[in-house]
């Protein structure tokens, strides 16, 4: 599974081709600079992790660090102009390649301290040059913050390596779920398969109505409050956290309609000198991440100060 597709569930069925696995499939598709470049030009993104090592020099100064699922590499090079010692970074797609020949371009030409060895593999599998680190910095979160699970693998790489008392950059994730008027736009992708070219498509629009949307939703559109279902600490959460019921209970603002529940996030550098936060939110400038929209069959009429109960189940793929 990767950032790529416009839909949580796209490769959740059958990631895998005639000659490669379903893990194949994941690293390959990072090895393409273009889910690289549609990262990093999202500003929000990029310049909180800057702002997070930057502002933070006397945390890094002299530490080893260790950027897991490294990319281009930008996260190590931060690390290395804040003054870290020694930074590693794994990652398994082919992108690595691409990644060593930008840290020893800016080694040759930027006076980037020559600090940082990039490893090819899998977190889980990779043997690093040093016994333990002081810090991990790690870009895990997916759509919905855990479509991926990545954060697995940096929970891995937190009992394996951190040091007593060493840092998680960042540390804290809380998803939150409102809910959200939004009529036209479920016509559009929905209804619209009742009458293809004269055709019903009943078939696809059950599939559109099983696959969550990602997408960037007006923040006028929300008619509820929108509340914390889980709130992690990557200090300390464990791989089994991350398969969690919530139950929720949200608060009509208006009289309206409800036609869909929306996911998103917020993530927290609490070891920050000052906490910064990366939110997702629609009220807030978008990132690539944008929103996740579960449609409901049937739309809810509500009234103002009226309650809604829900229950959600977020669970990794046991097959992807």
């Amino acid at each position: 599974q990767t950032e790529a597709p416009s839909v949580i569930g796209a490769s959740s069925s059958a990631s895998t081709s005639k000659d490669g696995t379903s893990a194949d499939y994941y690293f390959n598709s990072y090895a393409h600079f273009g889910i690289h470049e549609e990262m990093l030009k999202d500003t929000v993104r990029t310049k909180t992790y800057m702002r997070a090592i930057y502002d933070n020099k006397h945390l890094f100064k002299d530490k080893v660090v260790l950027d897991v699922g490294c990319g281009t590499g930008i996260l190590c090079m931060f690390a290395a102009k804040a003054g870290a010692k020694q930074v590693i970074g794994v990652d398994c797609s082919d992108i690595i390649e691409q990644s060593r020949k930008i840290v020893a371009q800016n080694v040759a030409e930027t006076g980037l301290p020559d600090v940082i060895t990039l490893v090819k593999g899998k977190m889980e599998d990779v043997v690093l040059p040093v016994a333990q680190v002081d810090i991990i910095v790690s870009e895990w979160m997916g759509y919905f913050l855990f479509y991926e699970s990545m954060l697995d693998t940096v929970l891995v790489a937190r009992d394996k390596y951190l040091a007593p008392g060493g840092l998680v950059f960042p540390d804290k994730a809380t998803l939150y779920i409102s809910a959200i008027e939004d009529g036209d736009y479920k016509a559009e992708k929905m209804d619209w398969w009742d009458d293809v070219y004269g055709f019903k498509m009943s078939a696809l629009k059950e599939l559109a109505y099983v696959e969550p949307i990602v997408d960037c939703v007006d923040p006028r559109q929300v008619v509820t409050d929108a509340i914390p279902i889980l709130t992690i600490d990557v200090q300390t959460c464990t791989a089994a956290d991350l398969d969690f019921t919530a139950k929720f209970e949200l608060t009509s603002l208006y009289n309206d309609h409800v036609h869909a529940f929306l996911g998103y996030f917020d993530t927290v550098f609490t070891h920050s000198h000052k906490p910064l936060v990366l939110p997702t939110g629609p009220e807030h400038t978008n990132t690539h991440w944008k929103q996740t929209v579960f449609y409901l069959r049937d739309p809810i009429t509500c009234k103002e100060g009226e309650k809604i109960y829900g229950e959600l189940r977020c669970s990794p793929n046991k097959d992807n």
